[in-house]
């Protein structure tokens, strides 16, 4: 088991990564304060680890809420299951919340922890690659709106993050490649050697190499422990991590939550922020085209919807959560392995890159 630590003073917290660490009570134990514990999870994930994650938890009163799985009920309706779930079993102000489940399953309990008699503990265990490399860590919890993808929410850390790389092996290859969309964006923004990595050790990972998962895992989650303990809220630096993600969310807003998964959107949304990096001339069309390839490998979509319009993406755009003063803020890179975020660009070079066809461009590769 390797441990790492997202510093935050009093709010500090480990993050434990290794294979087998759903069947060890002690690693749960210790951050837990009080006598009940709740654990959320979905109808995909239950059936596979609930028995396992129930048993480490056995001398603790336990209620279980099952949620409905995917990213279409991420939405007040299903938050209001969780509450209750932790009404319906007399859950008090000492109890622990347990999310097991990906990203949506961590983002909503996390939220649900938040809110609930106006905060509990929570512990993360995350079983998709996606979110063991990225939404379990760093406390940002929330819903989605209609307008807008996880525009309700909450900064709220854990108590933990307990990674389980074993999780993994029932993974689908579609949600594998998901999550590697997340582990390609560290490379492109703070880690420009770790691309190379990548490059080399692609098809293992694919393969579900175990030393390769963890290696990437610790990794990536490294990565983000050092942009949140720097800037927990996103009032600057934290927002490097968003690397395709205001491209990606349009995606996911205007096609309808679910049909593209969050990392198949970020894919397309991140060869859309290079082709712009390279319209400004931060960086060239070799560098583009080496990260274009880096996803295509990793089984992810390199274009976005061929219904979409400039318009379309203007619309969804608007409402990003990176909006300040009515100006558009967008992740863009300098040049490989060096992210900014600026509201510094031409317009017309931001009509240009959605105007791409991005099919022929990468056809051309």
């Amino acid at each position: 088991m390797h441990t790492l630590h997202v510093n935050l003073g009093d709010r500090s917290y480990p993050i434990y990564i290794g294979a087998g660490l759903l069947e060890q009570p002690e690693l749960f134990a210790q951050h837990i304060g009080g006598r009940q514990v709740a654990i959320v999870t979905n109808e995909t994930i239950a059936p596979l680890y609930l028995d396992k994650l129930k048993a480490a938890l056995q001398r603790f009163e336990v209620a279980c809420v099952v949620l409905p799985d995917g990213e279409a009920f991420k939405n007040w309706e299903t938050l209001q299951k969780i509450f209750d779930g932790l009404l319906e079993a007399r859950h008090d102000r000492g109890t622990t919340v347990v999310a097991l489940g990906g990203g949506v399953v961590g983002d909503m309990a996390g939220f649900a922890a938040a809110c609930y008699q106006r905060g509990v503990a929570f512990v993360q265990v995350p079983t998709t690659l996606l979110s063991q490399v990225d939404s379990s860590v760093g406390g940002k919890t929330g819903i989605n709106h209609p307008l807008g993808k996880n525009m309700v929410g909450a900064f709220y850390q854990p108590k933990a993050v307990v990674i389980d790389t074993a999780t993994l092996a029932t993974l689908p290859p579609r949600e594998l490649s998901a999550g590697l969309a997340e582990v390609i964006k560290y490379g492109l923004i703070c880690d420009e050697p770790f691309l190379g990595w990548l490059e080399e050790h692609l098809e293992a990972l694919r393969g579900l190499d175990q030393q390769a998962l963890s290696e990437v895992i610790e990794r990536s989650c490294a990565a983000k422990a050092r942009v949140v303990g720097a800037d927990e809220r996103e009032s600057g630096l934290r927002a490097i991590l968003n690397l395709g993600h205001t491209f990606g969310h349009a995606i996911e807003a205007h096609q309808g939550y679910g049909a593209w998964l969050h990392g198949e959107a970020v894919a397309a949304g991140t060869v859309m922020a290079m082709e712009m990096s390279r319209r400004l001339g931060w960086i060239t069309a070799q560098e583009r085209d080496r990260g274009i390839r880096l996803l295509q490998r990793a089984g992810l979509p390199v274009a976005p919807p061929q219904d979409m319009t400039p318009e379309d993406f203007l619309q969804h755009m608007a409402v990003d959560k990176k909006v300040q003063a009515g100006r558009l803020r967008l992740v863009l890179l300098r040049k490989m392995g060096d992210a900014v975020v600026t509201a510094d660009f031409p317009r017309e070079i931001l009509e240009a890159t959605l105007a791409t066809d991005y099919r022929a461009l990468v056809e051309q590769l």
